[in-house]
């Protein structure tokens, strides 16, 4: 799926197709037979089954089990060079372990890619927890404090666009939420992605054409009333710390 905003090149179907097999596989599809991915990607079988052919030769997939697939290592460097060529992330890490330092919990960099929130960074603290989240781990649009932030952020067509999407395939109602998170400028939430975590998110205004959100995670037992509050107002400083560096940055 484009994102909004994107012009889809003509004459390309069958290169966005293989794109979108190769991009289909994620934490939670981490391996998929052909017949799974045609109805993924919306192709025929026969189809399907000659892209996962050509990414094959490419060393991109390999059969694993009997019939399923799944990315080889070939795709590692791919990660390393998105992280590496990514200035918010770079920017933003001094100010992120400043501020992991100070509130004393896990702290995390977001962006917006289609239907997800991508981590973009973490940087842990002395006490911290073994959370799922890496750099690299995706969360669904309006799940979470994180999902909920960024998909207020998008514009009024596309947020309403995705949480009519969200209504129809998990019916779940999120539009209360992102009015709150929207005029409030954070959210919130307890135990919706991680048992037992406390999390919260705040808008980076850094890049209009990709929203961004600053998150803190940690053990809701250890995180109270009073220090909640904390963190939400210390974060949305930071926020704007990583806002104003980045800015800089781009002038």
């Amino acid at each position: 799926m484009s994102e909004p905003g994107l012009r889809r090149t003509a004459g390309a179907n069958s290169s966005r197709k293989v794109l979108q097999l190769l991009l289909s596989f994620t934490e939670q599809r981490w391996e998929a037979s052909v017949a799974e991915l045609a109805e993924v990607i919306g192709s025929p079988v026969a189809t399907t089954y000659r892209y996962v052919q050509l990414l094959k030769e490419l060393q991109l997939l390999e059969e694993a089990r009997s019939g399923r697939y799944h990315v080889t290592s070939r795709v590692m460097p791919l990660a390393r060079a998105a992280r590496l060529a990514n200035d918010l992330a770079r920017i933003a890490r001094p100010t992120m372990e400043e501020a992991a330092r100070e509130l004393g919990e896990t702290i995390l960099l977001f962006q917006h890619f289609g239907e997800f929130a991508v981590c973009s960074d973490r940087v842990e603290c002395d006490r911290a927890m073994r959370f799922t989240f890496q750099p690299g781990h995706s969360i669904p649009l309006g799940v979470g404090a994180t999902g909920k932030m960024l998909l207020a952020l998008l514009s009024d067509g596309e947020r309403e666009r995705q949480a009519a999407r969200i209504a129809e395939e998990r019916g779940t109602e999120v539009r209360d939420a992102l009015k709150h998170a929207l005029a409030n400028r954070y959210a919130q939430s307890w135990g919706e992605i991680e048992d037992g975590v406390w999390a919260c998110s705040v808008p980076v205004d850094a890049d209009r054409l990709r929203p961004s959100v600053l998150s803190l995670v940690g053990p809701a037992t250890r995180v109270g009333d009073a220090e909640r509050d904390r963190a939400i107002t210390a974060l949305r400083a930071y926020a704007e710390q990583i806002g104003k560096a980045i800015s800089e940055y781009s002038e």
